[in-house]
C-alpha cells in the first residue's frame, strides 16, 4: 500500500534552468536512496510566475523518508542545491507540506 505526499518549495529568481539541469543529472546514489526509503513516482513542477515548486511523490506506508535527512548523500544534495532555493539553516529545502483538498479517483 502507498500514499501520496505533496509539498511546496521556493525557487530563487533566475534559477529555473540550473535547477532543472541539476535534477536532470540527479545522482544515481540519491535516486537509489529515495527508492530504498519507499519513494516512487516523484515529480517536481514549477509555477514560473511565482517560483513555487510543487512536488508530489508516492511513498510506502512504512517509508523511511524521516531518516533521509541523516544520510550523507542527502546532506550533500541539499548543500549542492542550496544556492538555488530557499533553505533552512541545515540546507534542507524550506518546505510547506500540502493537504489534499480534492481528489478525483
Amino acid at each position: 500500500m502507498s500514499e501520496k505526499y505533496a509539498f511546496a518549495m521556493q525557487l530563487l529568481p533566475g534559477c529555473e534552468a540550473e535547477y532543472k539541469a541539476r535534477h536532470n543529472a540527479i545522482w544515481p546514489e540519491l535516486s537509489a536512496l529515495l527508492r530504498d526509503a519507499g519513494v516512487s513516482d516523484y515529480s517536481i513542477h514549477l509555477n514560473p510566475d511565482t517560483g513555487v515548486l510543487f512536488a508530489v511523490l508516492w511513498r510506502t506506508h512504512d517509508h523511511g523518508m524521516d531518516a533521509l535527512s541523516q544520510t550523507q548523500v542527502m546532506k550533500r544534495w541539499w548543500a549542492y542545491m542550496a544556492d538555488l532555493m530557499e533553505t533552512r539553516a541545515d540546507n534542507a529545502p524550506a518546505i510547506t507540506q500540502l493537504r489534499t483538498v480534492f481528489h478525483m479517483p
